[in-house]
């Protein structure tokens, strides 16, 4: 299909006449059109498309669509009925009345254009524009993060089924391809092992028929992969997506001891990271935070704070569910300086704070990271008695530590690829030391110490004496209302369940949520609606203020 940019005209006269009169005290889409504009435009998308060939349908529109779908949880047939059938989409759209729409098809197509592209941030970048351009956003104010967990398009399947299913997979993949080849390969019993979908209700009871039933599985498996790699099999199979799955799979959960193939024990087997879930959805991960388990992704959500401007989301980042909070704060940052929508100040909760994010973050974006940093792990600062690190004088330059009785260290050197340096006492100081036992708890090695280079020491000092201030508990409050937006994604608009597979599109479900969120937010702010509070039970309310 080909894309001709063309300008972007008005609403058309009888469209307008009609919406307004229908939406006499307005409507959150006719809001968006005469306070935004069309707020996409054809130039952003072209090149997503080819310059010869059919025409596409808008793409600036199809993108609105999108957002406006995802706002009201609409599949795509029920957002191509809308754009035939309501006036108020019309006018957002500027259609005539009488403007028969599309085919719902079109829709998914768009969306795997901008997955294929990368282009699937354009539709929350250009409503940010467009809000900075009319003072709606600004730079360098208050933002917040957090992040909620996505469960995975896919069924969710025990080990058993996870194999047994991966086979089948595999089957049908290479039936597709080479079914005459297959057939002349495979054992009849086959047929009735594999030719259904793999359920537990079908699986053998009893811990050694289950063993057993796995160890068919896994020897089936190999000698299916053992076929595929030799000379007579078509060169084509081995590198079927399906095939390549089977082979990871069997990796991942068999071992061969002394010529018997077997399930490993769980205690060998990979890290979550690195184990498929299904043979689906490949990208899916196990993912448990705060005793909560899931399959799936995890969505960080990035939104303005700023009490006399409206609270949009800026940034929106998807990871596989095993991903460590901590390991995002760089990404999420680098996204916001790509738009220019750096904070000053960044409310994160204390799964996302590390001291050489503290450093990087005040040194690379200006920006100062307000989170709560955790106590020192050493028994000496759990128990508040002895001699932890803080007790201890850091002379950066000589390179050297002091102890409280005046001790001098008399090793330093840095470890872990110079991320953390290791300081050791002598054991003539320490053994006769007559505070040994607030020291150290070892019986007869000297004290040592670990700790962080300068920069990031300072900055953790700092972070841990900011935060026992009055002044940081009052900034540090208003996180809690990015919770409130993860609310409002997973009970509105269904964020907590990926619509489709894959990393990728469920990373572009999330930027299109993240609009749709703003679109609203933005029509609440114009019209004065105030914010929800948070909600209190009943018995909660009579418990007395501390």
């Amino acid at each position: 299909m080909s894309l001709q940019p063309e300008p972007i005209g008005p609403v058309p006269d009888e469209t307008a006449r009609v919406a307004h009169a229908s939406f006499p005290k307005g409507n959150v889409y006719v809001q968006m059109r005469d306070l935004l504009g069309p707020i996409y435009d054809d130039e952003s998308f072209a090149s997503l498309f080819a310059t010869r060939g059919r025409p596409a349908e808008a793409p600036w529109r199809l993108a609105l669509v999108t957002v406006m779908q995802f706002s009201e949880g609409l599949s795509d047939r029920q957002a191509a009925e809308a754009v035939r059938a309501r006036i108020d989409w019309k006018y957002a759209l500027g259609l005539e009345l009488t403007d028969h729409g599309f085919d719902f098809s079109v829709l998914s197509e768009f969306r795997s254009r901008l997955v294929q592209g990368a282009a699937e941030q354009l539709l929350l970048d250009q409503l940010l524009g467009a809000c900075k351009e009319r003072g709606y956003l600004k730079a360098r104010g208050r933002q917040r993060t957090d992040s909620t967990h996505v469960l995975g398009l896919l069924r969710v399947l025990n080990r058993l089924e996870c194999v047994a299913e991966t086979l089948r997979h595999a089957l049908n993949a290479v039936a597709v391809v080479a079914p005459e080849w297959l057939h002349a390969h495979v054992p009849l019993e086959w047929f009735e092992r594999y030719s259904r979908r793999i359920e537990e209700y079908r699986l053998p009871r009893g811990k050694e028929a289950r063993r057993t039933y796995a160890e068919t599985v896994g020897a089936d498996g190999m000698r299916l992969l053992s076929a595929l790699w030799t000379e007579t099999a078509p060169a084509t199979l081995c590198l079927l997506p399906a095939v390549e799955t089977l082979r990871r799979m069997w990796i991942s959960q068999y071992v061969v001891m002394e010529g018997q193939i077997q399930l490993r024990d769980p205690k060998d087997m990979p890290p979550a990271a690195q184990q498929l879930e299904s043979p689906y959805e490949l990208e899916a991960r196990y993912g448990e935070k705060r005793g909560v388990d899931w399959i799936g992704y995890k969505t960080h959500l990035t939104e303005t704070c700023d009490d006399e401007l409206p609270h949009v989301l800026t940034q929106v980042e998807t990871t596989i569910a095993t991903e460590a909070d901590m390991e995002q704060l760089s990404s999420i940052q680098e996204g916001l300086a790509h738009v220019d929508l750096l904070p000053a100040q960044h409310l994160v909760d204390g799964g996302y704070v590390r001291a050489r994010d503290l450093v990087r973050s005040r040194a690379e974006h200006q920006v100062d990271v307000v989170g709560p940093i955790s106590d020192a792990y050493t028994w000496q600062a759990k128990a508040k008695q002895g001699y932890d690190l803080s007790a201890f004088q850091i002379d950066w330059e000589a390179r050297q530590v002091r102890c409280p009785q005046l001790r001098t260290s008399t090793c330093w050197s840095e470890v872990a690829g110079g991320r953390k340096i290791h300081v050791a006492f002598a054991a003539k100081d320490c053994t006769p030391c007559p505070v040994r036992p607030l020291c150290t708890r070892a019986k007869t090695t000297p004290r040592c110490l670990t700790f962080r280079p300068r920069e990031e020491y300072e900055a953790l000092q700092w972070a841990r004496a900011r935060q026992a201030t009055p002044e940081f508990a009052a900034v540090y409050a208003q996180r809690a209302g990015v919770e409130g937006t993860i609310s409002q994604g997973v009970r509105s608009m269904g964020l907590r369940k990926a619509r489709y597979r894959g990393l990728a599109r469920t990373h572009m479900q999330g930027i299109a949520t993240a609009a749709a969120i703003n679109v609203k937010r933005l029509a609440n702010w114009f019209d004065d609606v105030p914010q929800s509070k948070t909600r209190c039970s009943p018995f909660a309310a009579l418990a007395p203020v501390a």
